[in-house]
């Protein structure tokens, strides 16, 4: 049996977001059981949840990855999008606000502002998306509403209003007083959903008229009308401050405030009506595409208009195969109908369509504008394309796909697995695109690069889990180079007489640095014919095989040129084979004269902190040999540019963590190639040195 389509205006899509441990996924739980869309109210540490259904998700118990839920409340579907709280899964949680019309920003009344608090309001504005606020955890040590809300307006500004204020806290919490209604919701606390309206306690009726018209205030003075009304009757009536303050929210005008301890089911009911009656519908404000030609456009949201779909996530389900999640912004979809890719120029076949229920797919006849749904078996598309009618070739803009933060090198704990681990690491990054894996070109090694440690623990965790292959992460080599510093000359013959024909050449060549970042150079001063024509390519390739191993610690050797002034050569025993020969022992003897250094990739570093922590995080940058470069200040957050060698950052991830509690985020890039200090050179050389040995023994 397949599940109703639902109408735009009876659609809302919340985008569940916020730090690790603020309730989130035990919220959607709570909502999914007092709507009873399921009769079990299922806890985190069960291990039951709809939306934590990953293996990985079960066993550490934190999301992951961005899952869908639904519920109706009095006939309105609502779309819940559950979303980790790590900021190393930023990017999935990021993709869930791009298909969302509203952000439920989950705040700890014990634990106040965190790293991904900040990142998500961000994110939410990016996408000038409404914001709820929910204080959860009242029932806590510590926990405290007041507090929390003071921290949230001193970040945030004076928009961020409480609609509610709870009744008591930590062990006393038991309920809430709705300021629109002026209602007190009160629970019993044994997570039954059993709640009692009445009247506001009696030691809280000055604080909630006082609230209550702070909150009118507010809302009255976000539209002329409403403020000639508000000050001719001293107030708004209940359906205009209802619509008004659905308005102020929808504008951004206004950041609402709830308080609740999810874990106990109590508040939730007064938040599953605010998610129908204050959350904009889907057809709120036109949709921003552009042409494949790069032409801005927008899109009303009409089940008339040709249909328009974002992709924000694929994943591989053990029995279904390739499952893709979409959100429809405008149009119709229904199932065996043909759409176009535009980002990668395919078309594709929509089989069944389907709505997800966490893991579940239950099957629709039809999407409507604005609702979320999943297609099976699509062959081309992957996260961030985009879905369209070909009438009408559009191209939605993707979330952006930042720099990995942290590379490990990877190889198969069974010799005989490494083509059944590329195919899993294809299909890998197929799910997550901020995973990158290659082959170092210097080292030879598989390179698997991710947003954090943890994010590639999971990796690993899902290899071995999914795909049977058990694999090894070590650190990355870093990819030294070596040079000249001095200029030499050096003629070198190779003579080898055998029992036929014998191998002679003979070449003289002048070595000399170039500046960094030249490469190499080969420059021909023959004159005449003393090495033929057809021989002096052979010295050159002899030259540029040599310098991949070096002279001092077996690293490519760069940033030279060699000039190639004299040979000799016999009329029988001359060949290229020997010219190669001569013109790599000319190489490594002239190297070695001409005083060769090693170099280290310097990583230009861009560590965004908050200000508090600005002088432990400098002084982390010096000891690891980094130069400052110059700070920037930004809404609190301090950004600090800094060149430092690759070598110290390999590291670096968890340390920054450690220091700012998870608050801080960098980015690193290649900068450019920097002489290792002598002292540093001998431990490299000698490490070097030691694994050739161990290799040959």
């Amino acid at each position: 049996m397949s599940e109703p389509t639902y109408s735009t205006d009876r659609i809302r899509n919340v985008a569940v977001v916020g730090h690790s441990d603020t309730g989130k996924t035990t919220l959607v739980s709570a909502l999914l059981f007092d709507s009873h869309t399921v009769n079990r109210f299922a806890k985190v540490d069960d291990g039951h949840t709809i939306t934590d259904f990953d293996e990985d998700e079960i066993e550490r118990k934190i999301t992951i990855n961005t899952a869908l839920a639904h519920f109706e409340h009095r006939e309105v579907k609502v779309n819940l999008i559950d979303t980790p709280g790590y900021s190393i899964f930023t990017t999935e949680a990021t993709q869930g606000l791009r298909v969302s019309d509203t952000a439920l920003l989950m705040v700890s009344a014990v634990g106040g502002i965190e790293v991904q608090t900040e990142k998500m309001w961000k994110k939410a504005a990016e996408y000038e998306l409404p914001v709820l606020f929910a204080i959860n955890l009242m029932d806590r040590d510590r926990a405290s509403f007041e507090r929390t809300l003071e921290a949230l307006q001193k970040k945030m500004g004076r928009e961020v209003t409480p609609v509610q204020l709870p009744i008591g806290e930590e062990s006393s919490f038991t309920g809430v007083v709705d300021l629109i209604t002026g209602t007190a919701w009160t629970w019993s606390g044994d997570e039954s959903a059993e709640v009692q309206q009445g009247e506001v306690p009696g030691d809280m009726a000055d604080a909630v008229a006082a609230a209550r018209e702070a909150l009118m205030e507010m809302v009255a003075e976000q539209d002329e009308e409403l403020m000639e009304a508000y000050l001719e009757a001293g107030e708004l009536d209940d359906e205009t401050f209802r619509k008004g303050l659905a308005a102020a929210i929808r504008n951004r005008a206004l950041f609402p405030v709830f308080a609740m301890a999810a874990g106990k089911n109590m508040g939730v009911q007064p938040l599953m009506d605010a998610l129908v009656d204050l959350v904009p519908a889907p057809d709120w404000r036109p949709v921003a595409a552009k042409t494949p030609e790069g032409e801005d456009l927008e899109l009303p949201v009409n089940a008339d208009e040709p249909a328009a779909a974002y992709v924000f996530k694929t994943f591989s389900d053990p029995y279904a195969g390739r499952i893709t999640l979409l959100r429809l912004f405008t149009g119709s979809l229904k199932s065996d109908t043909t759409v176009y890719n535009p980002v990668r120029d395919a078309n594709e076949r929509l089989g069944g369509l389907a709505v997800m229920q966490g893991k579940e797919l239950h099957q629709v006849a039809e999407l409507a504008p604005g609702d979320i749904g999943a297609v099976p078996k699509l062959k081309e598309t992957r996260t961030g394309d985009t879905l369209c009618d070909p009438s009408r070739k559009v191209i939605i803009p993707a979330v952006p796909i930042p720099e990995p933060a942290i590379s490990f090198a990877l190889e198969p704990r069974s010799k005989g697995d490494e083509d059944k681990l590329s195919a899993a690491l294809v299909r890998i990054k197929d799910e997550d695109p901020t995973i990158t894996v290659g082959r170092d070109p210097q080292t030879k090694e598989m390179l698997i690069s991710g947003a954090g440690q943890l994010h590639v623990e999971v990796v690993v965790g899902r290899l071995k889990r999914r795909y049977k292959v058990d694999v090894i992460l070590h650190p990355p080599k870093v990819p030294y180079r070596e040079t000249i510093t001095a200029s030499a000359e050096v003629t070198t013959r190779h003579k080898k007489q055998t029992g036929g024909a014998g191998q002679f050449a003979e070449c003289k060549i002048r070595m000399e640095p170039l500046p960094r970042g030249s490469g190499y150079e080969f420059v021909d001063k023959i004159f005449g014919g003393a090495i033929s024509q057809g021989y002096r390519p052979a010295v050159d390739k002899g030259i540029q095989e040599a310098a991949e191993k070096g002279v001092l610690a077996g690293y490519p050797l760069a940033d030279f040129r060699v000039t190639l002034l004299d040979g000799k050569e016999h009329a029988v025993d001359s060949s290229e084979m020997a010219f190669k020969i001569a013109g790599r022992k000319a190489f490594k003897e002239c190297a070695a004269r001409c005083k060769p250094t090693l170099l280290e990739p310097i990583m230009k570093v861009d560590v965004f902190t908050p200000e508090e922590f600005m002088g432990d995080v400098m002084g982390d940058l010096n000891s690891r040999r980094g130069r400052v470069q110059g700070m920037d200040s930004e809404d609190g957050t301090t950004i600090i540019h800094a060149l430092v060698p690759l070598a110290e950052m390999l590291t670096y991830s968890p340390t920054l963590r450690s220091i700012t509690g998870g608050r801080a985020d960098y980015h690193m890039e290649f900068s450019h190639y920097d002489e290792v200090p002598k002292q540093l050179q001998e431990k490299i050389i000698a490490a070097s040195q030691k694994g050739e040995d161990e290799e040959e023994d």
